[in-house]
């Protein structure tokens, strides 16, 4: 089936840039005259991928009005919207990618060529999500983790016994020199500049040292431990066209997004078009900030675009956020981001777009509308959009954007009116709501100790961290007796004693996570540390701390400006590079600090510049957790406890025992701008690049295939060739009855995606775990679901194995599921092959909301290799239910009002349906069980789109036939 060509309803729409140029683009200023010019500007982008993208079929004219008429169809209707491209991590991608692999198998088999098998839309995909912090600080004192983010078993606890002296050089163990005649100001030379894999020179006696060691050991461990993943991502960047891989140790998916892969406007075939982009990480929000529409979507959505089809949306509101002042020079964009992300939150902007304006715009840089924009997330908007403006364009020729081309750029955003200016005019866009936040009044701030929108002043961490004790347990209390408040517990560590107690910093992390974004606010961590070891200020060595950046380009302008060594001569070394403390992949806290929380039943803290802090995420240990700006997380490990007043006590003294407070070392905002405007420059951006783009020597001297189609390893656990394409004819049969169908599960409402799909470690009793244990792995090697996303048998075993779903077949919440008409009681994978030898059809009987909770394309393709032909619940999460229709589920939905109870359902009938030959959206069907009840059922299609594709057997299989 054929679409005609996109924006073929449009032409008359497309002009040349100007009278010298070649270049083209859609005026669809011109389509709405007066209704485009008050559409918000995150909305005209969306008009303008609608009328270049407008088919006939995918795309419909009216689809097109609808968005154009955005102000009275807002929330009322569902419109496509075709991303410009795609960007995937590698937890979430590697089933895309696997399924791609397996569609060249299955057109092979048809006849076709596999090679015309690509993605059609441009690809990236970041290999960041596999860093795991097994070495920090001195590499000797820690163990390797296993692998699977499980840490080594400590065995019995005892107090640390002292470890032998070591130099101050922390983490630089390669420096044989005498490290502690002097101070680092002392020493002779200046500090050289030390760029990732360059050689560096320690930085107190200018000794090589062939690279960061805790770097070098990470992914030397990280590359061993997802070898088989990155041969096959290394194959899929050789094979397909459309795929870039970015190699780990390079960065994590938003910033390298953000620093190397944004076009902001692209340019196909001489056609300009606005940058957009989905993809499978829930911060891609953070291109927003430089005008580029962009959100995170669950896997199958994402399969979709790469296969050519839209994401669809409800027409969504979009809330104006006006802001007005400027903060004060004490605050940093952290504290921006953290009180905006409060009023957001207060206001309740979830499922909107947020899009800024006003006065206050133009006084935040790029990385801090980028910063704002990452963290939406968090505040529950789907994306917070910042219109391109002369400071984007300033941002762009700063990091080296060809200036031809951001002529052209802001040539055809102004033409298209998508290029935003201060000056009020009669064209300003209307928004469903409007809210003003004034920059004057934030304050310093950190959040915590459990939530992210639980924002405390610096000012009042001291009395509020006290009130927590006091507190009930909940949200903000742990409930700590008067009596034992004041406790203390000392331990000995590295030959010394400490005192631990509640308040106590144990965990302390500048990580890659919101910050790294940010060159102002890591340059002020660094230029406080270095004013405090100058000032004599250390941290306690028993707290973990780490230094985790987004990309290369943090830790060179780091190390150009001098302040590294500062931050490692603290113990923030930097560990890699890639999602770490923030996803809770802490190294394990000494057997000493562990034995002493124990004992004094103590509410330690850990604090970090992330943006996720819930609770035991950190480790289980540490209950109570801050997000703050990267200068706070290193001024609170200097002071080693989060119960303290910074204006009115000191971090420490000095060699002279005069009292050092936190004001003496902040550095001022001109300092730090004259270090970013003098560091951060475009040879970085360009080294990085090319840094990118050559990898690194690990990465290259990775042997991976480069054949057409994978050579699957019949050996292999994590990577399956999938069965989805097992019985794929050239052409789709005619719809089949599901006759005599047994109900496989039997749920009630709000069966989440996590239910149906855990992400999890593997119970080692569980399907999944058996299976593993007959290929010949341990436990400690069963690694996580998510881990294993590649490798259908497990997944599919683990479908419906979370110990928290309730079968009412079961009657408590158990993994379990009874199989008809045996009466056995197994594991629901055990029953599922047991109806499948037996060629038994299987349904599942659900309540309201079935599928709600986080996009996951395994809770769709799960139930399908169980067999379960369709599912027939009361409602629906919308995702969810798209997802079911892409995998070749039946959405069936009872009639309102009616349910399996009202129907007198007991789920042991067996259940038998006919389509009718021209399926439509919304038909209503009729259903007949064993027992003679005949009931009526709606047949949950909202499209002809997805009528087809369910036709079809589901998205993978209308595609592949397409190639074939």
């Amino acid at each position: 089936m054929d679409a005609p060509a996109a924006g073929y309803a449009f032409e008359y729409l497309i002009e040349t840039l100007n009278d010298n140029s070649r270049k083209k683009f859609f005026n669809v200023p011109r389509l709405g005259g007066t209704k485009y010019d008050v559409l918000p500007y995150s909305i005209r982008v969306l008009l303008e991928a609608a009328v270049r993208n407008c088919d006939g079929f995918l795309m419909k004219e009216q689809d097109v009005m609808n968005i154009l008429d955005w102000k009275t169809k807002q929330r009322n209707v569902e419109v496509p919207f075709f991303p410009a491209r795609v960007l995937l991590q590698d937890f979430t991608g590697i089933p895309a990618m696997v399924d791609f692999a397996a569609m060249r198998e299955a057109v092979k088999v048809l006849g076709g060529d596999p090679k015309k098998v690509h993605p059609a839309r441009p690809t990236d995909l970041t290999v960041d999500h596999s860093l795991q912090i097994d070495f920090s600080k001195c590499a000797i004192q820690n163990a390797p983790n296993p692998g699977g983010g499980e840490p080594q078993k400590a065995g019995k606890l005892s107090p640390l016994k002292a470890q032998p002296k070591k130099a101050p050089c922390r983490g630089q163990t390669a420096c044989r020199g005498s490290c502690d005649s002097g101070e680092p100001g002392r020493s002779s030379g200046k500090f050289s500049s030390q760029i990732e894999n360059t050689p560096i020179l320690c930085p107190f006696h200018l000794q090589p040292v062939p690279e960061p060691e805790t770097v070098l050991k990470n992914q030397e461990v990280e590359f061993g431990r997802n070898r088989e993943r990155l041969q096959f991502f290394k194959w899929s960047s050789r094979v397909f066209k459309n795929v870039a891989v970015i190699p780990p140790g390079t960065g994590m998916a938003h910033q390298v997004n953000l620093e190397y892969l944004s076009r902001v406007v692209f340019e196909e075939k001489d056609l300009l078009f606005p940058d957009s982009v989905v993809g499978t990480d829930s911060h891609i929000t953070m291109v927003n900030g430089l005008g580029i529409l962009g959100w995170g979507v669950g896997g199958i959505e994402t399969e979709a675009v790469m296969l050519g089809l839209p994401v669809s949306l409800t027409l969504p509101e979009v809330v104006g956020c006006e802001l007005t002042g400027s903060s004060n020079p004490f605050v940093t964009s952290i504290d921006v981001v953290l009180g905006i992300t409060k009023h957001l939150r207060q206001v309740g902007v979830a499922g909107k777009f947020v899009e800024f304006f006003g006065s206050g715009v133009s006084q935040l840089s790029i990385v801090d509308r980028t910063t704002i924009a990452n963290m939406c997330p968090e505040y529950g908007a789907t994306l917070s959009f910042f219109p391109v403006d002369n400071v984007t364009l300033k941002h762009l020729e700063h990091t080296g954007f060809d200036k031809a081309k951001l002529e052209s750029m802001e040539t055809y955003l102004k033409a298209v009116k998508l290029f935003r200016n201060d000056q009020k005019n009669s064209g300003e866009p209307e928004y469903s709501q409007v809210i003003q936040i004034n920059l004057n009044s934030i304050v310093p701030s950190v959040s915590g100790p459990k939530r992210p929108q639980d924002r405390v002043a610096v000012a009042d961490m001291k009395r509020d961290f006290q009130a927590c004790l006091n507190e009930k347990v909940g949200f903000k209390g742990f409930q700590i007796a008067a009596e034992k408040q004041n406790d203390t517990v000392c331990i000995q560590y590295e030959g010394s004693e400490f005192r631990l107690c509640h308040g106590s910093v144990v965990v302390a992390a500048v990580i890659s996570c919101t910050n790294n974004c940010n060159p102002s606010v890591m340059l002020a961590a660094g230029l406080l540390a270095k004013k405090a070891v100058d000032a004599g200020l250390r941290v306690n060595p028993y707290i973990r701390t780490s230094l985790s950046p987004g990309s290369g380009m943090v830790t060179h302008y780091l190390s150009s400006s001098g302040v590294l060594p500062y931050l490692s001569k603290l113990g923030f070394e930097i560990v890699g590079y890639g999602c770490s403390t923030c996803v809770g992949n802490t190294a394990p806290l000494s057997e000493a600090v562990l034995n002493a929380i124990k004992q004094g039943d103590l509410v330690t803290c850990g604090v970090l510049s992330g943006n996720r802090h819930f609770e035991g995420r950190l480790c289980d240990c540490v209950r109570a957790n801050y997000l703050a700006s990267p200068p706070l997380v290193v001024a609170y490990a200097i002071a080693g406890t989060v119960n303290i007043d910074f204006q009115t006590e000191p971090l420490g003294t000095d060699a002279t025992g005069r009292n050092i407070y936190l004001q003496d070392i902040w550095p001022s905002r001109e300092e730090v701008h004259q270090m970013e405007e003098e560091r951060v420059i475009l040879p970085m951006f360009k080294t990085l690049k090319e840094k990118i783009e050559v990898g690194n020597k690990r990465w290259n001297c990775l042997e991976a295939p480069d054949s057409t189609l994978f050579p699957w390893d019949s050996k292999s656990t994590y990577i399956r060739c999938p069965s989805f394409f097992d019985k794929l004819t050239k052409e789709p049969a005619a719809l089949q009855p599901i006759e005599n169908a047994h109900v496989l599960l039997y749920l009630g409402d709000s069966v989440t995606t996590d239910h149906i799909s855990p992400a999890g470690s593997i119970a080692r009793s569980s399907s999944a775990a058996k299976y593993l244990t007959h290929r010949g792995l341990t436990p400690r090697e069963f690694n996580s679901y998510g881990a294993r996303r590649g490798n259908d048998a497990v997944m599919t075993r683990g479908t419906f194995a979370n110990i928290k779903l309730f079968n009412k077949f079961i009657g408590k919440p158990a993994p379990k599921t009874v199989h008809f008409p045996s009466g056995q009681t197994l594991d629901v994978f055990e029953a599922a092959e047991l109806y499948q030898k037996e060629g038994v059809p299987l349904i599942i009987l659900a309540g309201k909301k079935y599928g709600s909770g986080n996009s996951r394309d395994w809770a769709a393709k799960g139930p399908y290799l169980l067999g379960v032909k369709a599912v027939l619940a009361e409602s629906y999460e919308k995702i969810h239910k798209d997802h079911l229709i892409g995998v070749g589920i039946a959405p069936l939905q009872f009639l309102p009002g009616e349910n399996a109870d009202s129907l007198g359902l007991s789920g042991r009938e067996t259940f038998s349906l006919t389509f009718p030959e021209e399926l439509s959206p919304g038909v209503t069907l009729n259903i007949k069980t064993s027992t003679g009840k005949v009931f009526g059922v709606i047949a949950s299609f909202e499209s002809d789109v997805e009528v087809t594709l369910y036709k079809h057997g589901g998205l993978l299989n209308f595609v592949a036939r397409k190639f074939s």
